[in-house]
């Protein structure tokens, strides 16, 4: 059964309605970004939700101490790392570091492999210049095909959406799945109607 990660919550609402709907995973955003939280607004978010949901703080170039720090105060499960943090940083960091890669073409596909057995998966979204995440532009399926011959686990994110939720997870065969800006009202605010077609479409394809 393919994981559901909700990123970019802000709310205790979205929280508890994405993790009602079937969410495996929610992301916090401690870097700059039409989402960002502070660790006091992860923190009481986090206290509120139920056991067993993985929660997940997205980190770009930030020095592992603070990293560290936040993810104690918060209880965060996980970091997922989208700057430039090089494979030794990640590892500093196992058993609990995704790595984020943005790859426009086929050029960095190899880099991935220097992150094997030093991060738990490998998120692919898709590159802008100057945006970190988060840019709603659809990721290159077939990059995502192969990044998968990299031996690890793949998050595919980039421009999911209920309307094209389905070809993705039916061309990719991912891991799991990375929803953000595909079911927001606004930049940090969910759109519940969304987020329950999106659950319900990938329910479909399982069944």
């Amino acid at each position: 059964m393919i994981k559901i990660k909700i990123c970019g919550i802000t709310n205790q609402a979205d929280a508890a309605l994405a993790v009602e709907l079937g969410a495996d995973a929610l992301g916090f955003i401690f870097a700059p970004s039409p989402r960002q939280v502070s660790p006091e607004q992860a923190r009481n978010i986090i206290k509120s939700l139920p056991p067993f949901v993985q929660t997940v703080g997205v980190f770009v170039d930030e020095s592992l101490n603070r990293i560290r720090n936040i993810m104690d105060f918060c209880g965060l499960d996980m970091i997922q790392l989208h700057g430039g943090e090089s494979a030794e940083s990640c590892s500093a960091l196992m058993p609990h570091v995704i790595k984020g890669f943005r790859l426009s073409d086929s050029s960095r596909l190899s880099s991935i492999g220097e992150y094997r057995g030093k991060i738990r998966a490998a998120l692919l979204d898709t590159y802008q210049k100057g945006i970190q995440g988060g840019t709603g532009k659809t990721f290159d399926w077939n990059l995502a095909i192969r990044a998968k011959e990299m031996g690890m686990p793949i998050i595919l994110s980039g421009g999911l959406n209920p309307s094209n939720i389905q070809r993705a997870v039916a061309a990719v065969q991912p891991y799991a799945v990375d929803v953000n800006s595909g079911i927001e009202q606004r930049p940090g605010i969910k759109n519940p109607v969304l987020i329950k077609t999106l659950m319900e479409k990938i329910r479909e394809i399982e069944t």
